[in-house]
C-alpha cells in the first residue's frame, strides 16, 4: 500500500502546496513552482550594475547573484552552454526552458544555499537534470538600490551634522553640548553598525516537492530523508507549565516527517517525577494525535491551539468522518488534560501511601528484632520516597529531599517513552487503537522517538545551566537516534507548520548545503494583542536585521527555533575548508568492533579523539555516520548509482547497550578533561551561550541560512508582560556585555568571518552600551530648560535644517524596510519605543552586571520566567499586568524629571520680564520626544498603579525634584529664576 505521503495523482491544490507541477509532453521536465516564500518572489534585472559597493558588501567575493543584467533578458539555456563554471552544470537542450521558470527568475540568480562561486553542482543525479532544492530570491534593484542610497546619504548628512556641532561650540554652556556631542557621536557610530550589515538581505524559496521527488518516490515506502534530533528543554514545572510543555511534544512528534526519521528528546533540569509522568500521558495521547493529524492533514498539530481556533475548523476538510473524528479527539485530549492535571496529586497520594505502607512494615521488623537491631533502627531515619507508579523508587528529585534526591543532587536518567516499529509504514485498520472507534486505516500509526532525559547532577560539578543539558542531550542523542540534523525548541515553541523541517532540509541537502552549520527561523509570538505595546513581536529585528544577515554570512543564533548540522556541533571545519588543506584520517577502533572510525582531521590518534570528545566509544563511532548521512546530494557521484544510506541508525531497533552508554554520557563527570563546553557543542561560561555558539561556528567558517516560510514554522504559545520582557531584555544584554568584555569580542575573531558579520557581532555586543549615552541625552532636555540653556547657542536655520534632514531621511528609511521587509508602520514605531524603554532600564544595569562578573567573576542568575498556560478567562489577562521590579526605577525618574522641567519652564517663561521663547521651546520639544518614546510605559503605570509601590512614585519625584532644584542652584539663569537656599523658590 502506498503510504499517504506520496499521493501518486495531485489536484491542481495539490500541485500547489507540494510545489511539482504537472509535466507536458513539450517540456519533459519543468521548473518547479515554490511551496512556500521567504517574502518577495520577483526579481529586477534592469538597472543595476556592478559597483565598488557590492564589492565591499561581498567582501571582495564577486557573486553572480548580485549582479544585474543591465535590462536585458539572457536565455538560461544559453548562458549554461556558455559557462564553464555554471551554478546548476551542464544540461540537455531540451531539459530547461527560461520561460518554464518561476516568475522573475533571472539568470544571474543564485542557486542553492552557500557559496556558489567554490565549485560546480552535480549535472545528473539518479540519471535526472539537477534540480535545485531552494533558490536565492533577490530583492527587487528598484526598491533596494534606492535604500542604500539613502543609508549612505543619512551617513553623509549625519557626518556633517556632527562636523558642524563640534566647529560650533555653545560657549554659554560648554559642558551642555559637550555632553550632547559626545551622545550624538556614539549614536551615529552605533547606527552605522546596525545598518551596515542590512544593506544585502536576500529571500529564499524552497521547493519541497523535489525534495519528496528525491528522497521518497519510488522507494516502496521508504524516506531515505536524514534523520532529526529534537531538542526540548525545560526548567521547572512550576515555572513553566506542564500542558504548554505536552502540547509542543505533540506537535513535534506529529511534524510532516517519517516517524523513523525523526526523535524527540526532552530535557528536564529539575529530574522531577510529575515530568516524567506528563511525558509518559503525552506519549500514550500522541498514538491518537499523531494518526489524526496525519488522516485530516491538521494545522496547527498542537492540540491546545488546534481545538482553541476561532476560525472554522471544517474549511479544506472533505472526509466524511471528519466531524466524528475531531469530536472524539476532543474527548480524549479533554481527557489527557485532566490526567495532567490531576498528576502532582495523584503522585503524592500514591507516595504517601507506600511510604505508609514501608512504615508499617518498618514497625513490624522493629518489634521482631533484638534490642541490638532495634537500637540500631532506632539510628536511622526513614526516608521519604517518591514512588513511581510501577512501585520503584523515583531516580529523581523527591518531594521531600533526601540525599542523592535533590534538583541539584541526583542520578541522571534516560527513559525511552515511545520508538517507532521499523523502517516502513504501520497502518492502522477500521477499529483503530485503544478501542477507539477511528477509522485509521491507510494510515501510518507510528509515533516518533520520544525520550525523557536528566542529567546527572552532583555536589562539586557544574552543570553549566542550559549549555550543559543541550551538550548531555546531544551526546545521548548521538549513541541513540544520531540524527545528523538537531533541532532546538524551548519548551514553548510549539510546531506551527508541519511542514518545517521539510524547509530546512531543502536547505541542508541542497547543492553546498554541506557549508551551511545552522537554519534559523524567526521567533514569533502568540497571545499578543494588535497593537504590541512592548514589541514582544520583535519583527524589526526578525525581519529586517535577520534577513540583512543572510546576504551576509548568515543569520545569528538566537537560542531556539533553530536547525543544526550536529558534526557543526562537534566542532568540526566546513569542507570547503577542508579542501584547503591536507586531511589525515584517523583510524579510531572499538575493542570489541572491527569496524573503524574514519575521521578527517588534523588530530593525530585516538587519545586525542577521546580526549576531545570523552570515553564513549560508541560515540565516537557516530561520527562518520552522522557526517555521511548529512552529505547533500551534490555529494552523490554522477552516473554512479551509488546512494547514500540514510538510514543506519535510523533503521535499528534500540538496544539495552544503547540505552546504558546514554545514561553514562550524561553524567556529570563524562565532560571532564574533555573540550565539552569550549570547542565542542554548546558553548560553556556565556549567560547568552546561543549567540556565542553561532559565533564559534561562523568564525570557523561556516555559513548560516535564515528560513521564513510562507506559514510562520513555530509560534510561542504565552504571553508576555512588560515586567518578564524587561527581565529577557536585562538577560540578552548582560550576555552581550559579557562577549564583549570578554575573549568572544567580534574584533578579535579569525579571517573566516565575514567582515560584515564581524560588525554584526560586534554591534551585539555594543548596544546595551548605548544605554549610558541615551541616559544622558534622555535628561538633556530637562537639565537645559532647568539651566536656561540648550544644545546649541541659538535654534539657527542650520541647526533646523539639519534635524529636519535626519528626522525625513530615518521616515523615509523606515518606510524602506517597511517595503522590503513586510514590517508595518506600529511594529517599527514600537520597536523605536522600546529601544528607548529598554536601553533606559535593563541595558544600563546590564552593564553594571556585566562588569561586577568582569572583576569578581561572579555570575548573575535569572530565575526562569513564568509563562502563563492561558487557562485563563481572559486570554490576555497578563498581558499588561505591571508587577513591580527594580528596573522600573530609573525610566520613572526621567519621565518625572521631564515632565517637572517642561512645567518649570513654561511657568517661568510665563512670568519672565523679557521672554525667551526659542530655547524653551528647543527643550521642551527634545523632553516631549523623550516622553513619546516612553509612553507605553507610563500608560501601563498610570492604568495600574495599584500593581506598583507608591513609594517607587513618591522616591522618583523626589529625585526629579532635587534635580532640578540642584541644578537651577548651581547654575542658575541672569534672568531666569532665583534659588532662595533657606527653602523658598521664587520666581521674577
Amino acid at each position: 500500500m502506498q503510504p499517504l505521503s506520496l499521493a501518486p495523482v495531485q489536484s491542481p491544490e495539490e500541485q500547489h502546496e507540494t510545489g511539482v507541477p504537472p509535466r507536458p509532453a513539450s517540456c519533459p521536465l519543468q521548473w518547479p513552482q515554490p511551496s512556500l516564500t521567504n517574502g518577495h518572489d520577483k526579481n529586477s534585472n534592469g538597472g543595476a550594475t556592478w559597483s565598488i559597493m557590492n564589492w565591499v558588501m561581498t567582501g571582495g567575493k564577486s557573486y553572480r547573484g548580485m549582479m544585474g543584467n543591465a535590462g536585458s533578458s539572457v536565455n538560461l539555456l544559453g548562458l549554461m552552454k556558455e559557462s564553464v563554471r555554471s551554478t546548476m552544470g551542464d544540461h540537455d537542450a531540451g531539459d530547461y526552458n527560461a520561460g518554464d521558470y518561476h516568475a522573475g527568475a533571472g539568470a544571474n540568480d543564485v542557486y542553492g544555499s552557500g557559496d556558489v562561486d567554490e565549485e560546480d553542482g552535480p549535472e545528473r543525479v539518479d540519471g535526472k537534470a539537477w534540480r535545485p532544492l531552494s533558490r536565492k530570491v533577490k530583492i527587487p534593484d528598484n526598491i533596494l538600490n534606492p535604500y542604500r542610497l539613502l543609508v549612505f546619504g543619512r551617513i553623509a548628512v549625519l557626518v556633517l551634522f556632527l562636523m558642524w556641532r563640534i566647529s560650533h561650540v555653545n560657549t554659554d554652556a560648554v559642558w551642555l553640548w559637550a555632553a550632547s556631542v559626545s551622545c550624538e557621536i556614539w549614536f551615529v557610530f552605533t547606527w552605522i553598525l546596525e545598518q551596515l550589515p542590512n544593506l544585502w538581505p536576500i529571500d529564499r524559496v524552497t521547493y519541497i516537492g523535489v525534495l519528496k521527488e528525491r528522497f521518497e518516490e519510488n522507494l516502496k515506502g521508504r524516506s531515505e530523508l536524514p534523520g532529526i534530533d529534537v531538542f526540548i528543554s525545560t526548567v521547572d514545572p512550576e515555572q513553566e507549565p506542564l500542558l504548554v510543555t505536552a502540547n509542543t511534544v505533540l506537535s513535534v512528534l506529529a511534524a510532516d516527517y517519517p516517524a523513523e526519521k525523526l526523535a524527540c528528546y526532552l530535557s528536564d533540569d529539575s529530574a522531577t517525577l510529575v515530568t516524567f509522568e506528563a511525558m509518559a500521558e503525552t506519549a500514550h495521547f500522541a498514538k491518537l494525535w499523531v494518526p489524526f493529524c496525519r488522516k485530516h492533514s491538521i494545522e496547527p498539530r498542537s492540540p491546545e491551539r488546534y481545538f482553541g481556533l476561532t476560525r472554522d475548523p471544517f474549511k479544506d476538510k472533505v472526509r466524511p468522518d471528519f466531524i466524528r473524528d475531531r469530536r472524539l479527539l476532543k474527548r480524549e485530549y479533554d481527557k489527557f488534560k485532566v490526567r495532567l492535571n490531576a498528576l502532582p496529586e495523584l503522585i503524592r497520594r500514591r507516595s504517601n501511601a507506600l511510604n505508609a505502607r514501608d512504615e508499617v512494615e518498618a514497625m513490624r521488623q522493629f518489634h521482631l528484632a533484638d534490642h541490638n537491631i532495634q537500637l540500631q533502627l532506632l539510628s536511622k531515619k526513614l526516608s521519604r520516597v517518591t514512588w513511581m507508579s510501577d512501585a520503584t523508587h523515583w531516580a529523581g528529585t523527591w518531594l521531600h529531599p533526601s540525599q542523592d534526591h535533590t534538583k541539584w543532587d541526583h542520578a541522571g536518567i534516560v527513559e525511552v517513552l515511545a520508538s517507532p516499529r521499523g523502517c516502513h509504514p504501520q497502518c492502522g485498520s477500521q477499529e483503530g487503537r485503544n478501542g477507539m472507534s477511528i477509522d485509521f486505516k491507510g494510515v501510518d500509526l507510528q509515533v516518533p522517538m520520544l525520550v525523557y532525559v536528566s542529567c546527572e547532577k552532583r555536589q562539586g560539578y557544574d552543570d553549566n545551566k542550559k549549555a550543559g543539558a543541550m551538550n548531555a542531550l546531544l551526546r545521548a542523542s548521538a549513541v541513540m537516534s544520531n540524527g545528523p540534523f538537531v533541532l532546538h525548541l524551548d519548551f514553548d515553541q510549539y510546531v506551527y507548520n508541519s511542514q518545517a523541517l521539510r524547509e530546512a532540509m531543502c536547505f541542508m541537502m541542497d547543492h553546498h548545503g554541506e557549508n551551511v552549520a545552522f537554519i534559523q527561523f524567526p521567533l514569533r509570538t502568540e497571545g499578543v494583542n494588535i497593537c504590541d505595546r512592548y514589541s514582544n513581536r520583535n519583527r524589526v529585528f526578525f525581519n529586517v536585521n535577520m534577513r540583512g544577515l543572510d546576504g551576509v554570512q548568515g543569520p545569528v543564533y538566537v537560542g531556539t527555533n533553530c536547525m543544526f548540522r550536529r558534526i557543526a556541533l562537534y566542532g568540526f571545519e566546513p569542507p570547503k575548508f577542508n579542501k584547503l588543506h591536507q586531511h589525515h584520517t584517523v583510524k579510531v577502533n572499538r575493542p570489541d568492533d572491527e569496524k573503524p572510525l574514519l575521521v578527517h582531521s588534523n588530530l593525530p590518534g585516538k587519545s586525542k579523539w577521546l580526549k576531545r570528545f570523552g570515553n564513549s566509544h560508541l560515540f565516537l563511532d557516530s561520527i562518520e555516520v552522522a557526517e555521511n548521512q548529512a552529505k547533500p546530494l551534490s555529494y552523490q557521484p554522477a552516473g554512479s548509482g551509488h546512494k547514500l544510506d540514510r538510514s543506519v541508525v535510523q533503521g535499528e531497533a534500540l538496544t539495552q547497550k544503547m540505552v546504558r552508554e546514554a545514561i553514562g554520557v550524561v553524567s556529570c563527570g563524562y565532560e571532564e578533561k574533555t573540550k565539552w563546553g569550549r570547542g565542542v557543542g554548546w558553548v560553556y561560561g556565556a549567560l547568552t551561550e546561543d549567540i556565542v555558539t553561532g559565533y564559534k561556528m561562523h568564525n570557523r567558517g561556516w555559513s548560516s541560512i535564515y528560513c521564513i516560510p510562507k506559514r510562520d514554522a513555530f509560534r510561542r504559545t504565552a504571553p508576555i508582560n512588560l515586567t518578564i520582557t524587561l527581565h529577557k531584555a536585562l538577560w540578552w544584554a548582560t550576555g552581550s556585555v559579557e562577549i564583549f568584555l570578554g575573549r568572544n569580542n567580534a574584533i578579535f575573531a579569525g579571517p573566516r568571518l565575514n567582515f560584515l558579520q564581524r560588525i554584526a557581532y560586534l554591534n551585539i555586543g555594543l548596544y546595551p552600551f548605548t544605554s549610558i549615552f541615551l541616559v544622558v541625552y534622555s535628561c538633556i532636555p530637562a537639565i537645559s530648560i532647568f539651566t536656561d540653556q540648550f544644545i546649541v547657542k541659538s535654534l539657527n536655520a542650520t541647526f533646523l535644517a539639519y534635524l529636519l534632514g535626519i528626522s525625513v531621511s530615518l521616515s523615509i528609511l523606515g518606510a524602506m524596510e517597511m517595503k522590503w521587509s513586510g514590517v508595518t508602520l506600529d511594529d517599527w514605531w514600537r520597536n523605536q519605543q522600546f529601544w528607548m524603554i529598554g536601553g533606559t532600564s535593563a541595558h544600563i544595569i546590564a552593564i553594571l552586571g556585566g562588569i561586577v562578573k568582569l572583576i569578581t567573576g561572579i555570575d548573575i542568575s535569572f530565575a526562569p520566567a513564568s509563562k502563563s498556560s492561558q487557562d485563563n478567562e481572559e486570554e490576555l489577562a497578563d498581558l499588561y499586568v505591571v508587577k513591580w521590579t527594580s528596573l522600573m526605577v530609573l525610566p520613572i525618574t526621567i519621565m518625572m524629571t521631564n515632565v517637572v522641567a517642561i512645567t518649570v519652564g513654561i511657568t517661568r517663561e510665563i512670568f519672565r520680564e523679557k521672554h525667551s521663547w526659542g530655547k524653551l521651546i528647543g527643550g521642551v520639544c527634545f523632553s516631549i520626544w523623550v516622553l513619546v518614546h516612553l509612553f507605553p510605559f507610563a500608560k501601563d503605570l498610570v492604568a495600574r498603579r495599584g500593581k506598583t509601590p507608591t513609594i517607587v512614585f513618591i522616591w522618583s519625584g523626589l529625585i526629579a525634584i532635587t534635580i532640578a532644584l540642584l541644578t537651577v542652584s548651581i547654575n542658575p539663569s541672569s534672568a531666569a529664576a532665583r534659588v532662595d537656599f533657606s527653602g523658598s523658590f521664587n520666581f521674577p
